[in-house]
């Protein structure tokens, strides 16, 4: 526990440190891509490919604040990999995942970086938005490998390079209020709380949440914490003296079952709705888990890993063959999207006769249906945007697969189709 609180106490001054370390390394590299060959089956070949394999990173948190992600997300990918190897590979090559575990510290996140970067042709993971937009400069001037971060900020949008999947925060904010006001009453006039982390995810979805009441006629109460807080006992009585009809939360799992529990302890019986990354199943098995079974909610990016969709039935099923001592959880979706979206990529790039960087960024362009079997379709042709606008709306359900049943499906507000980013 004290290790994770330094690493992210320490998040800000490290990362301006990690950026200065990141410019040198600017300095004494190659252009990437220099050095491109011709190999088997005429495939024009650079970083992490061979006539042999093609070698993608992940660099994720296994040991940090968000290693119940990262693990699910890494573990899905592995899947994936051994599953695609099995049929043949891609482009008569096969994949290999090479894994660094980060553990959500910025020095570890920029070493791993660092390292992987000669090694492999992209990344099908990168936890944490801040890293990835401290190597940003780095990734669009002179590496140039495609980055698929388990990271929903907006602030990653306007590269080639960095492509996020699904509904950004402020997008799925904005979506999350459309649900609150058409299904649980909120109404013009009415006091919506919002609680979120200091720095870009949780200010990403404040941005979403005060355009989507502007739109409504709400007034959004803010609650600003840190990711070291986890009793939400303060906020939550703020918000009740405020007299809130309802809450947004865009925090970690932990300040959700906080808040939730804390609030209908104390009679603040209003309808509470996270981000994709405020939730994890593990928190039905804790006190709040009553709590949060009749009054939260939260929105997500694809449907959940308990869907009634083939993909998601069979991949369920694979995972728990795979690794029967882990649970299911939306990690599971978000590390087999990106990996599948990876996949079709390289697939592409393989038809050009080109899996180089550049090879692969063009494919990327043309990439404009990716549908991974959860209810989104996919289109990375414009790098100003998300891949899609739509959200799910998920209810923990203890006796549901994954603990997660879905309560609206795929859907996109009329405020998020016109706002801008």
């Amino acid at each position: 526990m004290n290790h994770r609180r330094q690493a992210v106490r320490g998040l800000a001054a490290a990362l301006a440190t990690l950026v200065a370390l990141t410019a040198a390394g600017c300095s004494s590299k190659a252009k990437s891509g220099d050095a491109k060959e011709t190999g088997a089956g005429g495939v024009k070949m650079g970083e992490g490919v061979t006539d042999t394999t093609i070698t993608l990173g992940a660099l994720t948190d296994m040991t940090g604040v968000y290693a119940t992600l990262g693990k699910s997300v890494t573990q899905a990918q592995q899947l994936w990999v051994k599953q695609t190897n099995a049929a043949g590979g891609i482009c008569d090559r096969k994949l290999e995942l090479t894994v660094r575990d980060h553990g959500y510290d910025p020095q570890k996140a920029l070493a791993a970086y660092t390292e992987l970067e000669p090694k492999v042709v992209g990344y099908a993971q990168f936890i944490g938005s801040p890293f990835v937009a401290a190597v940003k400069q780095r990734v669009d001037g002179q590496d140039k490998g495609l980055v698929m971060p388990q990271a929903w900020s907006a602030s990653l949008l306007g590269s080639p390079y960095i492509r996020v999947l699904g509904a950004t925060y402020d997008v799925e904010t904005i979506n999350a209020v459309d649900f609150l006001v058409t299904e649980k009453g909120l109404k013009k006039g009415d006091k919506l709380g919002h609680v979120y982390f200091e720095g870009d995810y949780g200010e990403n979805a404040l941005k979403g949440s005060k355009y989507a009441a502007g739109q409504a006629g709400l007034t959004v109460v803010e609650q600003k914490i840190k990711p070291t807080d986890n009793d939400m006992s303060a906020q939550v009585a703020a918000l009740k003296q405020a007299g809130v009809k309802a809450v947004l939360v865009s925090a970690g799992p932990r300040q959700a079952a906080s808040l939730v529990g804390v609030a209908a302890a104390t009679g603040l019986r209003v309808p509470v709705v996270g981000n994709n990354s405020a939730f994890a199943p593990q928190l039905l098995g804790t006190q709040a888990g009553p709590a949060l079974e009749k009054m939260y909610w939260f929105a997500s990016p694809s449907l959940p890993i308990g869907a009634d969709t083939p993909v998601a039935k069979k991949l369920a099923a694979d995972y728990a063959a795979a690794y029967p001592e882990d649970g299911l959880d939306n990690g599971v979706v978000a590390g087999w999207t990106a990996a599948t979206a990876f996949g079709e990529i390289l697939k592409k790039a393989c038809e050009k006769g080109d899996l180089t960087r550049e090879g692969v960024s063009k494919a990327l362009l043309i990439l404009n249906a990716h549908d991974p079997g959860f209810g989104m379709t996919h289109d990375f042709t414009d790098p100003k945007s998300p891949s899609s606008r739509q959200s799910v709306i998920i209810q923990p359900d203890k006796k549901a697969a994954g603990g997660m049943r879905t309560v609206r499906e795929p859907f996109v507000s009329e405020a998020a189709k016109t706002y801008t980013f």
